[in-house]
């Protein structure tokens, strides 16, 4: 059998649904949930499966012609361990520095591994988007965002 991209995109996103799957049958209901017909798990449940059929679709549809094998040539891996790396780093500083500043330097991070020099740009693209976010999420969607443990040992918050 010959893999295509196809394929492999299928193969990755049947795996990522069979997990979401897994791990949303594990979210925690309340004392009589499980006999109300939408609870917490029914939307991720929906999302699992309809992942899982799309996949499958995917597989089944896929292009087996010989010009459709996966060739790596061309990629930068580098590049892309580079981003992941980031994101890591952005998931670690997440804790320390709160998600406001920590927004601010994984996109300045990541547009600056794209290639972006200009200062100007990278801080009129990152600041504007990471407050956007932040306001979206704290005041309109109450989300509460903890402001970092160096912020609240310096100001003692």
């Amino acid at each position: 059998m010959t893999l295509s991209k196809d394929h492999i995109g299928g193969l990755v996103f049947l795996a990522l649904s069979a997990t979401y799957g897994y791990y949303a049958g594990h979210i925690a209901l309340l004392p009589g949930d499980e006999f109300e017909p939408f609870h917490a798990q029914s939307l991720p449940n929906a999302l699992a499966i309809l992942g899982a059929l799309l996949s499958i679709v995917l597989l089944l549809t896929a292009n087996r012609s010989p010009s459709s094998t996966l060739s790596l040539t061309g990629y930068d891996f580098r590049l892309v361990t580079q981003l992941l790396v980031l994101v890591v780093a952005f998931a670690l500083a997440l804790d320390w520095v709160g998600f406001f500043i920590a927004t601010i330097f994984f996109l300045i991070g990541g547009y600056w591994l794209l290639g972006e020099r200009r200062i100007k740009t990278l801080l009129v693209a990152s600041v504007p988007f990471a407050g956007g976010i932040w306001f979206v999420l704290t005041q309109l969607l109450d989300i509460y965002l903890a402001p970092g443990q160096l912020f609240t040992h310096l100001f003692g918050g």
